[in-house]
């Protein structure tokens, strides 16, 4: 019976350390608004980029052509996705 006792306060004991730890750990807001800026930056600058390199790159053809430009995005839009996705799994 003393033994469960002992087993059972050096549970409980673990248990209030680690919620004191989490309440003094808590992310503030500033933080989570960082984090959100920053995954936001991974997302959208590959998809200007690519806009950018694929406009660049359409002016090199004669009339109109977009192909590049669309083609470009497409891939910056696939880009950001993973970025967003490896900062988020961090």
């Amino acid at each position: 019976m003393a033994e469960n006792n002992a087993t059972l306060k050096q549970a409980v004991d673990k248990q209030v350390a680690r919620m004191k730890r989490a309440q003094k750990e808590r992310p503030t807001l500033l933080a989570q608004s960082a984090y959100l800026g920053t995954a936001g930056i991974l997302f959208v600058l590959p998809i200007v980029a690519g806009a950018y390199l694929g406009r660049w790159l359409d002016g090199f053809f004669s009339g109109y052509s977009v192909r590049w430009t669309v083609s470009l995005i497409v891939l910056g839009i696939a880009f950001g996705g993973i970025n967003v996705y490896l900062f988020l799994r961090d």
